[in-house]
Formats: C-alpha cells, structure tokens, sequence
C-alpha cells in the first residue's frame, strides 16, 4: 500500500529543496511520507544532476558586488551560468550579490577556498552548497568563475 502524501509537504519541501513538484512528490513517495529523508534523497539528486551539469559550457552569468558600509570594503564576482534567461533571475542573482557579501566578510584567497566555507549567514552550509542548489533548481551549470575583494590600504 502505497503511503497518502500531503501536498502541503510537497510544497514545504518544493520550498526548501527548490526541486520540481513530481521529484518532491517521488522522494516522500520513496521514503514512505519521511520528510527528512526524503530532502536528504532530494539533495543527493541534486548533487548527482549538479555533476552531470559540470561539464557544459558556462558562458553567461553576471557580475555582482558587494560594498561594505563605509565604503572601506568591496567586492566583485562573475558567477557564470549557461544562459542569460538563468543569469537574470532573481534567485541567481540573490546568489552574486550572497557571495560577494562572503567575499567581502571572509576574504578567501581563492574559488575553491570560497566553496568550502561556511556561509556567513548560515555555518551549516557552504559557499558551494549554495551553488548547487541554484544549479540544482536551475538546471544548468552554475559557477564562481572568479572575485576580487577590495580594500582601503591593502595591495
């Protein structure tokens, strides 16, 4: 027998994960109406589809920056995406201007250094977990392609 779903958990978890209705609906579905099990599947998904994406071709994308109040801090950063239809959306671009705000507060002293911090809004994900949940949401390959943080009297 097969569990009764609630859409109401559908859509919290629609909500959380940013997967489609159907995957949301599957997940419950395969872990027998468990919601934390079924987000944990979801995420797993997610990064397998994410890795597929890797591999093409990310031409599009914007720059986003970030200045600190007062103006003694800044910082840019091209995240590149596969289409500009992507790249002009709002959770994307929420995405640039989130990571130029941790560029500007952490000063990572590369892109890999950068994914593997803890978001300074949130310690229990990454920089990159971020990032593959745009990818996953978006279906497309989305990735800090490079930043520059400034400071007043540094060189």
């Amino acid at each position: 027998m097969m569990t009764k779903i609630d859409p109401k958990e559908v859509q919290r978890l629609r909500s959380e994960s940013g997967a489609g209705v159907m995957d949301c609906k599957r997940a419950l579905e395969e872990t027998g109406g468990d919601y934390a099990k079924a987000l944990a599947l979801i995420k797993e998904r997610g990064i397998q589809s994410v890795a597929k994406k890797s591999e093409r071709e990310a031409k599009e994308g914007l720059v986003a920056s970030y200045i600190h109040s007062g103006g003694r801090i800044g910082a840019l950063v091209e995240l590149a995406s596969e289409t500009d239809f992507v790249s002009r959306g709002d959770e994307f671009q929420r995405l640039a201007q989130e990571i130029a705000m941790q560029v500007a507060a952490m000063n990572p002293a590369s892109v890999e250094e950068l994914l593997g911090q803890p978001y300074i809004r949130d310690a229990s994900k990454t920089i990159k977990d971020l990032v593959t949940t745009v990818a996953a949401s978006t279906k497309e390959n989305v990735h800090v392609r490079r930043f520059q943080r400034f400071a007043l009297g540094e060189s």
